[in-house]
């Protein structure tokens, strides 16, 4: 029999229940568009380059090459191409993953650009688990330690995760309803996944929605769980970990969005050394 209370207190603790207010509920179409973050992506060589002396040049009018084919190519242009050419380079010698990791748990993969789906069923039970890759990467903080003397400055860079948000939607067979659940990394439980019974992923809102809707109905009730009753949390918590999500899902998400984050990182770096090349 489950406990109804876990034996370490989740992220804010029991304590702070008491000050918590609760918080007009986004639409659930929305959940997959995480909070705006800053742009902090550590270019492999931009941070060496940023610096360079600039091509003579680069600000007198641009005006069509003289090879015919009517496009415009500048000086600034031939830069800007030589510097994606290193940095697709560059990111492809650091790439972690050639090809996708599997998820364990016998989870099937589908992936549409920057969303990918994972899909699972559990004794008479469909699960699916969908993510988008976009703005999926936590700001840096600035209390890092600085670089030590005679270390070059892109050996300094930190690792990029991506952590997105995350919706677990779970259907019964011929079930009229289904149960989603907004899922989320709180940014300060990230590397703290070897605590004992921590949770590296919260619950953030809970719904239910109609079966094979495609529109989601806003009239619905949605259940906010910052001012939830605890002992309620740690059973949705315990009725997802029943489904497979848990930490060790959790995990498992974190390296397959930081892969396929950076796979769709270096195609774009592709299709913009392309673009600018007027290929």
């Amino acid at each position: 029999m489950l406990p109804l209370l876990r034996c370490v207190p989740r992220a804010l603790g029991a304590a702070a229940s008491g000050l918590r207010t609760a918080i007009p509920a986004q639409p659930l179409r929305h959940l997959l568009q995480p909070a705006p973050r800053p742009c902090l992506r550590p270019f492999g060589l931009l941070s060496v380059r940023a610096g360079s002396a600039r091509r003579s040049g680069l600000l007198q009018p641009p005006v069509p090459c003289a090879c015919g084919c009517g496009a415009l190519h500048t000086e600034g242009d031939k830069a800007f191409v030589e510097f994606l050419t290193d940095e697709i380079k560059e990111e492809k010698k650091i790439q972690k993953h050639k090809s996708l990791p599997k998820m364990s748990g016998d989870w099937e993969l589908e992936v549409n650009g920057t969303e990918a789906k994972l899909l699972r069923k559990v004794a008479g039970e469909k699960i699916t688990v969908t993510f988008n890759i976009n703005n999926s990467i936590p700001p840096t903080f600035d209390g890092e330690e600085e670089p030590s003397q005679g270390q070059k400055a892109e050996e300094q860079e930190p690792e990029l995760t991506s952590t997105p948000n995350f919706v677990v939607e779970v259907t019964k067979t011929d079930g009229k309803k289904t149960l989603v659940l907004d899922c989320h990394y709180p940014e300060d439980e990230i590397g703290h996944e070897d605590e004992a019974e921590s949770d590296i992923f919260s619950i953030k809102e809970v719904s239910f929605q109609a079966t094979g809707d495609s529109e989601w109905r806003d009239t619905n009730y949605t259940l906010n769980t910052d001012s939830l009753d605890w002992a309620l949390y740690d059973h949705l918590m315990d009725f997802l970990a029943d489904r497979g999500v848990d930490n060790t899902f959790a995990d498992e998400l974190v390296e397959l969005s930081t892969a396929l984050e950076h796979q769709e990182y270096i195609t774009f770096l592709e299709d913009l050394k392309s673009f600018v090349k007027n290929q």
